[in-house]
């Protein structure tokens, strides 16, 4: 695919720095330009997934202003969002208001303005902003005070909790992950601590590790049968989870290495994938020379999607490590983050004839849509009956070649 092949499903006015997607039908992404005053804000947008004319659009239904705070990372978990700004975590619950009954008399239109504004008023944690007008479905009926009344549902964020999660100088909180119960939350920082119950780190002292609890339960090498490749040529730059297809609780480590200092000529990256319980590396593949920023895997362990500091953004199988997608430089600017929408349930209507589609966001502000069409397969009666017609055109032609050997 060419260059700025993926098509632009939405502009922030703001960069976007994460993208989570909740449910097939809502993407939730967040960025901003910090405490600098230079106009930029910052906030978290929820959209609407939609399907219209056989395509994809988003639609942004509602806006969480974060202040003067830049959302750099984010997890999600149910209605549950985690978002690192600066050196904090803040916790936010979503909801989605049901639809207001139509049909209200012109004169009770005063009545239930003031009860809204009582109502928000008299809990400061709940921010919730005026409603925006939608491109279809999204009625809005007012007076001439300016007083609207929305008749669709809107979205209202509860701030539940703000953690400290780095303590050092120049304190920034670098992840956050919930595990695959939502049962903990995990965050690192530049300080070089990971407050954790049982995870996979990397960092940038060359170093891959395993733990349980505070406990390191062993160091990943990559490179062991790689001899051509120096300890300290290359460091980690992402490691993730990743459920085994078609496995009963098996699970897949994946990892990223990207060199540890610039060449003049480019060096390649490497993907390596490991076993999930012994943690022995199983595949290890080059993905080109392009530094890779961002790294997603599907929720079935499907594919694993790529960002580079370049803008391009790639996809792989998972299984093989083999590239089924890529487009060059299509954000132009360094891919800061990638969600896969969800494999199975309603994501089949949003993604169509596709088999994964991945979301892309960058510092250019924009979020591009990445589809990979079904690959079509052959039936097993079909494959089984060439492979008998192959057999009968080999004992022919022998027959025909050497009369006596049959």
């Amino acid at each position: 695919m060419g260059r700025r092949g993926a098509p632009e499903l939405y502009r922030a006015p703001f960069p976007l720095y994460t993208v989570s997607v909740p449910r097939a039908d809502l993407v939730v992404t967040a960025g901003g330009g910090g405490a600098s005053k230079t106009g930029i804000s910052n906030g978290v947008h929820f959209l609407r997934l939609e399907r219209v004319t056989g395509s994809l659009s988003a639609t942004l239904v509602h806006s969480h202003d974060t202040e003067t705070r830049a959302t750099m990372n984010m997890a999600v978990a149910g209605d549950i969002l985690a978002v690192g700004q600066d050196a904090t975590c803040h916790i936010l619950r979503f909801q989605e208001e049901k639809e207001k009954p139509a049909g209200k008399k012109a004169g009770k239109k005063e009545d239930t303005c003031e009860a809204e504004v009582a109502k928000y008023a008299s809990n400061p944690s709940v921010k919730k902003t005026e409603a925006r007008k939608r491109k279809t479905g999204n009625k809005m009926a007012g007076d001439a005070s300016g007083c609207l009344r929305n008749e669709t549902a809107e979205m209202v964020v509860e701030s539940l909790h703000v953690v400290h999660t780095d303590f050092s100088t120049d304190a920034l909180q670098k992840t956050v992950r919930f595990d695959l119960k939502h049962s903990f939350l995990v965050t690192g920082g530049v300080d070089g601590f990971i407050r954790v119950w049982e995870i996979v780190t990397v960092g940038r002292d060359f170093k891959c590790c395993v733990w349980k609890n505070d406990q390191l339960v062993t160091g990943l090498c990559w490179n062991e049968n790689m001899p051509h490749i120096a300890d300290k040529m290359y460091r980690y730059q992402a490691c993730r989870f990743g459920k085994v297809e078609d496995g009963d609780d098996a699970f897949r480590l994946y990892t990223v290495q990207i060199p540890h200092k610039r060449e003049r000529k480019p060096l390649l990256c490497y993907i390596s994938k490991w076993d999930g319980k012994n943690f022995l590396p199983l595949l290890t593949r080059d993905c080109g020379n392009e530094v890779i920023s961002a790294m997603s895997i599907s929720d079935l362990g499907t594919f694993i999607g790529l960002g580079t500091v370049t803008g391009s953004v790639a996809i792989y199988i998972a299984f093989s490590l083999q590239q089924v997608y890529y487009v060059k430089e299509t954000h132009g600017i360094v891919v800061t983050d990638l969600a896969f929408l969800p494999d199975e349930g309603p994501t089949k209507e949003m993604t169509g004839e596709n088999e994964a589609a991945l979301l892309s966001v960058a510092v250019d502000s924009r979020c591009k849509l990445h589809l990979v069409p079904s690959r079509h397969m052959f039936p097993i009666w079909v494959v089984l009956l060439l492979c008998g017609l192959i057999i009968v055109l080999t004992i022919v032609l022998l027959q025909h070649l050497f009369p006596g050997l049959l």
